[in-house]
């Protein structure tokens, strides 16, 4: 559950850091992001208790937030619009290399160093990445601002927030207290009443955080759909497998790193291939194939048992992977394409903004179905009942329930494809 929470911390940030680029500017918000970044993860290893550690983390979260979109924003605008899948590409494929290196180092330094040497070693890449981007970025070029006097959205971000933590908390709620009981109902009123007006706000006032009549065009409301519903569809197996390699087939923590590498590779090959094709071919291809790819991928790893299911993994992982890091880059391309230059800052925080909300609610479904399942197999409904020494019945349960997830997960893939489908379609294709 402290999981979902720092998610949904990370995911109220991305939007609401991308309506003052045009005013401080993009490279003093990157700047800004990176410290705040390392000093949460300073902060984060020298914690003395959970609270502490989920409050630094959530610091952190904000820093990251800040470099996420800003980053898109200014990638983008130094590559042009003709080339707008190619630098998204580009940016998937440092995402990629990003999630090559980072278990495989993680996985190392929880066996021998430890837990807090992961902390250290994230705030001190923070403070590399910051002093770089203050040596190398043009303040001109990434996008100086210009001392307009931009008014900030604070309603709208409030209640944002709002629908997000009351839907997460429901959701997490659910599973353990029951889908009839005062508390989850009341968290899905909240949830229903607080984007209702989030909605309506949105329409009204005359400087929204986000134009919600952004919608109206096919091509951008089927793109956001299908961009949430990939990430609701795929990150649950980047939540759950992990769980499943060490808990059920008994492999370290190092081991585990390397195993999510070649996966986490196909995504460094596949997002520059498919932004720069998708910039002379088209969209359609691209969005609709990478999601039926990435459906192909959950179909093998609804396989999974167990006994020795690591070939079943590694393959189902690299299909999905590919897949989806087909997807992204011409998903995201197809979405800005609808939008002023001037907007990219805020469309990139939105897009981070679906990502986030997308895999928050992604762990929320799949950790429901997976306890569900096990409380319906006789096992207690929480995930902390699986480890070292839980015996062959819970296993066996758990591992039901990651076939279910699974199962739930080629429901959205397959929906986003066709929302991919029906965006793309010749009259919608604006370029």
């Amino acid at each position: 559950m402290d999981c979902h929470w720092l998610w949904v911390n990370h995911s109220r940030s991305s939007i609401t850091h991308g309506a003052p680029f045009r005013h401080f500017g993009q490279k003093k918000i990157y700047l800004i992001g990176f410290t705040v970044f390392a000093v949460g993860g300073f902060l984060a290893a020298i914690s003395l208790n959970i609270e502490l550690l989920i409050g630094a983390k959530i610091l952190q979260g904000v820093g990251s937030a800040m470099t996420q979109g800003t980053s898109m924003a200014m990638v983008i605008s130094a590559f042009g619009d003709k080339d707008r899948g190619r630098a998204l590409g580009l940016t998937m494929s440092v995402v990629g290399v990003g999630a090559v290196v980072g278990p495989a180092i993680g996985g190392f330094l929880v066996d021998y160093l430890g837990w807090e040497a992961v902390l250290y070693t994230t705030a001190g890449l923070g403070i590399v990445s910051l002093i770089a981007a203050m040596v190398i970025l043009d303040s001109n070029r990434s996008g100086g601002g210009d001392g307009t006097d931009d008014h900030f959205d604070w309603l709208g971000a409030t209640f944002s927030a709002t629908t997000l933590i009351s839907l997460l908390l429901a959701m997490t709620l659910g599973s353990r207290y029951g889908w009839d009981s005062l508390s989850v109902i009341t968290g899905f009123g909240i949830f229903l009443a607080s984007a209702g007006f989030f909605i309506w706000w949105e329409l009204y006032v005359e400087a929204p955080m986000l134009n919600l009549r952004l919608f109206s065009r096919s091509l951008f409301a089927t793109g956001i759909l299908a961009s949430w519903l990939s990430f609701l569809g795929t990150q649950p197996v980047r939540f759950l497998i992990p769980f499943y390699l060490q808990f059920v087939l008994g492999f370290s923590p190092s081991m585990i790193g390397w195993i999510i590498v070649p996966s986490a590779f196909c995504m460094v090959v596949a997002g520059p291939i498919s932004g720069r094709l998708s910039d002379k071919y088209g969209w359609r291809i691209f969005n609709v194939g990478g999601m039926l790819v990435a459906t192909i991928g959950l179909l093998i790893l609804v396989n999974i048992d167990t006994k020795d299911s690591i070939l079943i993994v590694l393959t189902g992982m690299i299909v999905q992977t590919i897949g989806s890091g087909t997807f992204w880059p011409s998903n995201n391309s197809s979405i800005l394409s609808v939008v002023s230059p001037a907007s990219y800052g805020v469309i990139a925080s939105f897009t981070n903004l679906v990502r986030n909300s997308g895999n928050v609610v992604g762990i929320a479904v799949s950790t429901a179905i997976v306890t569900g399942t096990m409380g319906s197999l006789g096992h207690p409904p929480t995930l902390s009942a699986i480890n070292e020494a839980s015996d062959g019945p819970i296993l066996n349960a758990f591992t039901i329930g990651l076939q279910n997830t699974f199962y739930v997960c080629i429901g959205f893939t397959l929906i986003a494809a066709l929302a991919s489908l029906i965006g793309t379609s010749k009259k919608n294709e604006s370029w």
